[in-house]
Parts: structure tokens; sequence; C-alpha cells
């Protein structure tokens, strides 16, 4: 079985930030996640997290998901790899991927097609490289008529190797044995007292084993963050990316200013998304659908010709043909049946709103049950939670909800229920039935003359 050796234990000092270096996110994922999901796209699923720098944060994100290894001392990319011999010695038999957890663009093709020759040309050790117009700052490839000869660090290049554009990524295919055998031979009788992983190909050769190069034809796997300048440019480029993707797939937008799209957000042709939209996790998104502008939706089902203007949504469905916004909050564990309208400063909770319902404005329905064709007027409230428990509301098809009306949970509402406005209903209404609570209005004349004491 194949496996893979993702090294997480960086820091990132100059991010200035608390956090392991690959848990910074890149379009609203952590760059180990990118990592870990190109590894399971290429059917490489037995993988071992090497952490380090505040290493019960890895833990807690993978949620024992997959393995860990503990590299308590920093002492170089071949020591991070020596920290999962015990993971490796479980099957030798196959062969393994070892990544770099901040390197967020590798990707699944890559992985297959390195790993293809890796089995083709039997390798003990396959470098996978990129090819840079500006290679400055890393590793040379080294190929000779026979094959790949080395990797020639910056510092350690001469001139005419520092011409050489095609680069280390940091990534590796190794034969599972020979890897481990390979990290007993490193040492660290070098500058910086480290032990460097990129030794085992020398290594490799000076055995008489068999060391290649695959170049991939993404140069993106190269990228990685030191710093927050180099965090931005990994999302800009993956924010650019993914909207291209869209736009190749028939969604239109008229400007991409602030519009951000998680890579696993599904969305229909013929969608406009419009400037300051946010799409987030889990998120699939009909055909014809207007989405914008500032609106944010987190892990929702959208159907197909819905309207969502200046509003946000999260862990809901939102059916066919309904009207959004603007400045609406759907909040988790909602449904908006199709043809439903949601207007402005609504906020909609735990709830199910009917078939071609009506929430017009200044509502709040939490924790109910709305029937098909209902109108809810300005100022309603579902009075969902008495300090203790939260109840809910039915209210049943072709109800008309008059103004002010405070719903007391629990309580329920026949067909064709009609409330007065600034009626409190405090228990069960009957079909067809109007429920009407209000005091006895008093006049008292002159009483603004008497409190301002104006004379007439």
């Amino acid at each position: 079985m194949n496996k893979a050796v993702i090294l997480a234990g960086g820091q990132g000092k100059r991010m200035k930030a608390d956090i392991p270096k690959p848990l910074f996110k890149v379009l609203g994922e952590p760059m180990l996640e990118w990592v870990i999901s190109a590894c399971e796209s290429a059917d490489v699923g037995d993988i071992c997290v090497v952490k380090g720098f505040r290493g019960e944060m890895i833990d807690e994100y993978l949620s024992g998901r997959y393995k860990t290894a503990m590299q308590s001392e920093r002492l170089g990319t071949g020591h991070a790899v020596m920290q999962a011999i015990p993971f490796l010695e479980e099957d030798t038999s196959g062969n393994t991927l070892v990544l770099c957890g901040d390197a967020p663009f590798i990707d699944p093709e890559t992985i297959a097609g390195a790993l293809s020759l890796h089995i083709k040309d039997n390798n003990a050790v396959t470098v996978i490289t990129a090819e840079l117009d500006d290679p400055h700052g890393y590793g040379r490839i080294i190929r000779t008529d026979k094959g790949i000869s080395g990797i020639v660090e910056q510092k350690d290049a001469s001139p005419e190797q520092l011409a050489v554009k095609e680069v280390n990524s940091g990534a590796y295919w190794f034969r599972t044995g020979d890897l481990v055998h390979l990290l007993g031979m490193l040492d660290c009788t070098n500058a910086q007292g480290e032990y460097y992983l990129t030794d085992t190909v020398s290594i490799a050769l000076s055995e008489g084993l068999n060391a290649g190069a695959y170049r991939s034809p993404n140069a993106e796997i190269i990228r990685g963050a030191n710093d927050r300048k180099d965090l931005l440019e990994l999302n800009n480029y993956a924010r650019t990316a993914v909207i291209e993707k869209h736009m190749e797939n028939g969604v239109g937008f008229v400007c991409t200013d602030g519009i951000i799209i998680e890579r696993s957000v599904e969305i229909g042709r013929g969608t406009e998304i419009l400037p300051g939209t946010i799409l987030r996790r889990g998120t699939r998104i009909g055909s014809n659908c207007e989405i914008g502008p500032d609106t944010i939706i987190e892990n929702c089902r959208i159907g197909d010709n819905v309207s969502v203007n200046a509003s946000q949504a999260y862990d809901s469905e939102i059916e066919s043909g309904v009207i959004i916004g603007p400045y609406v909050h759907i909040r988790p564990d909602s449904c908006i049946r199709s043809g439903a309208r949601i207007g402005d400063f609504v906020e909609i909770k735990n709830s199910t709103i009917g078939e071609k319902t009506a929430v017009s404005h200044l509502v709040y329905v939490g924790d109910s049950d709305v029937g098909r064709k209902v109108n809810i007027g300005c100022g309603t409230v579902t009075v969902n939670y008495d300090g203790i428990a939260k109840s809910r509301c039915v209210i049943g098809d072709n109800c008309f909800i008059g103004c002010n009306t405070n719903l007391i949970a629990p309580v329920k509402l026949g067909k064709a229920v009609y409330t007065a406005a600034g009626t409190t209903v405090t228990k069960d209404v009957p079909d067809y039935a109007l429920a009407i609570d209000r005091g006895v209005m008093k006049v008292s004349e002159g009483y603004t003359l008497r409190k301002l004491k104006i004379k007439k």
C-alpha cells in the first residue's frame, strides 16, 4: 500500500502568530488540508503528519483522521521524516510520498504522474520538480544522460548550475524500504547541523540505486508561504484560479472585487455572482441565480432562479425561485421553500418557511414551521425561548399574521388564521379564526398641554 508523510512541523515565525504554519488558511482551508485532499484524490490514503511547533493544534485539527508523529527538535527535513519511521515500518512493501504541509498547490495529477514514472524506472527515489522562469533560491536539479545526478542548493551552485531552471519542489516518491534505509544513512555534518532529505538522492546513487526526477507541468506546486505577504499571494492565486474555473463552466461575474469562492463550492451555469460575495465550504448553487452583492453563504444548498441580495445564510436549504434580501440572516437548519420571499431585516433560525410565503420585513422567525402562502407582517416575532427551554411555533397554510404579532411558543395556528395587528398569541388558534388581543384604548385630552405646561 502506498503511504504519504506530510511535513507539518514548521512554526512560521515571520507569520507572527502562535499556530503551526500549515494551519494558515488559503481560501478558508488550512494549507495542510489542501495537501491532504491532493493525497486522497490520488488514492494515497495511508497518511502520517509530522508535527512540531504547537503539535497539539495539528492533533486537534486532524481529530484522529490520520496518524501523527512528533518532531521535538527542528533538525531538518530528513530528521522530520525520521520521526515517521515507525509508521513506515508498518509496511515497507510499497512506496511513500513525502510532501510539505505548507505547499498547498500540489495536485493529484502530479502525484499520480510522478508515481507512474517512479515505478516504471524502478527508482529508489523520484524527486518531483518544476521549471521556473526565475529559479532563484531553489535547489537546482542536475541531470545527466543517465538521469538525475543530484540536487544542488542555490548557495552551492556553480554559474552553469545556477542557469538551470528545473528546481526541487520538496516533494518526493520513495520505495518505502529504501526510504527507511536511506534515512539511516543521513548525517548532519554540514554548516546547518541538520539532516537534509535532499541528500538521499546522492546516497541512493552512491549505493547503485536508481534516482529520477518527474517534472510537473504545474509550476504552482512550488508555491509556499513564509510570511503574510506570501500567504496573501497564495490566496490571490487560488481565488483567481477558482473564479476562472467557474467562468469556464458558465458562471457570470461583472466584477470580481471582494469575491471569494472556496474550492468546494459548486455553481450552476447562468448564475451571476456580484461583488463582495463570499461563498464558503459545502455550498451548492443552482442555475440562473443572482447572488450578491455583499453576501455570505456557507454550507447551503440553493436551487435554481434564486436571488440573494446583501444577506447571509448558513447551513440551510433554499429552494428554487426564492427571493431573499436585503439584510436577511438565515441561520442554521432552516429551509426556505420554493417561491418564498424574505425581505429586509428578517432573521430566520431553525425554521421552515413554506412555498410562496412572504416574510417581508423586520421579522424574527425562530424554531418554527410556517406553511405555504402565509403572509407575515412587519414586526412579528416568534417568541421561542422562555429563559429555560426553546419551543416551536406552527403556522398553518394561508395564514395572515398582522403587524407586531407575538407568537408565544409553543403555539399552533390552524389553516387560514388571521391575527390582528399588535396581538400576542398565547394559545392555539383553530382553522379560519381571527385572533385579536387588544386592551381598551383611552384618550386623555389635553395631556400634552399639561405635561409641557403650554398655555393655549
